[in-house]
């Protein structure tokens, strides 16, 4: 087994870059004519090919907003239901459909397939564009279904910075937590993308700011697949090589 990777224990898909928001915080900038997104088939295949040969304990789904493609979703929580990975977590802003009849279903589904942990993203950012009530109908469904979730804000600068977005920010998870949606402690917002355009002037531009979820190039513990296919960290692309062939052949980078 490749060195590198031999710890590797997490699967991350961002389904697609296509949004229902249009948040200034997105470390994606803009989202327009986003329509790439990754095959439900070809998704189930890289759960079921990486947990046959790794001890992998996490499988995560976000975008972009996912469940905008929940075909995908579902396949990949399946996968990961049959392979026996424990943690199968989705990140959504809870907002692809108006329709209460299709909300449900998508929320039944969504049990069914074995998502255990859901991040609801609610924050000032999301909900400048995103309005609260269907979320709120979803949130309250995936309750009922026993689906654990909870609030999962972005903050500026930091939780304790006193901002007018914080300030919103923290209005907009208590009216989540009067119908039952805790929140997480969420992440701090790093300057990138939208982030940089709209929220420069709350953080030092001249200093270098590290995602906290950069991997180490020489202890991989965690593979990101994207809606082209690329497979990051690990330089290679699923649409024209095996999974398992990458990861073989991954070296750092020097």
């Amino acid at each position: 087994m490749n060195k590198y990777v031999k710890n590797l224990d997490r699967i991350e898909f961002v389904v697609t870059f296509a949004c229902t928001g249009c948040c200034k915080h997105c470390s994606q900038g803009g989202h327009e004519n986003q329509k790439e997104y990754i095959d439900a088939a070809k998704a189930a295949s890289i759960v079921h090919d990486i947990a046959s040969k790794y001890s992998i304990t996490s499988v995560m789904s976000f975008g972009g907003e996912p469940l905008l493609f929940p075909e995908t979703v579902y396949a990949i929580h399946k996968a990961a239901l049959e392979m026996g990975i424990p943690k199968r977590q989705l990140i959504t802003n809870g907002f692809f459909s108006k329709d209460s009849e299709k909300i449900k279903t998508v929320a039944r589904n969504l049990a069914q397939c074995g998502i255990n942990d859901i991040c609801l993203s609610v924050d000032a950012f999301h909900q400048e564009t995103i309005p609260a009530g269907p979320v709120k109908e979803f949130a309250t469904e995936i309750k009922k279904l026993g689906i654990c979730i909870h609030s999962h804000p972005a903050w500026v600068a930091s939780r304790e910075h006193d901002n007018p977005y914080n300030r919103r920010t923290t209005g907009i998870l208590e009216e989540f937590q009067s119908i039952g949606i805790t929140p997480s402690d969420g992440n701090i917002i790093i300057p990138a993308g939208n982030a940089i355009k709209y929220l420069g002037s709350y953080y030092d531009l001249d200093k270098e700011y590290t995602s906290p979820y950069k991997e180490n190039p020489e202890d991989i513990h965690a593979i990101c697949i994207s809606p082209d296919g690329s497979a990051g960290p690990i330089n290679g692309n699923i649409n024209n090589t095996n999974i398992l062939e990458i990861l073989e052949r991954y070296t750092p980078p020097r």
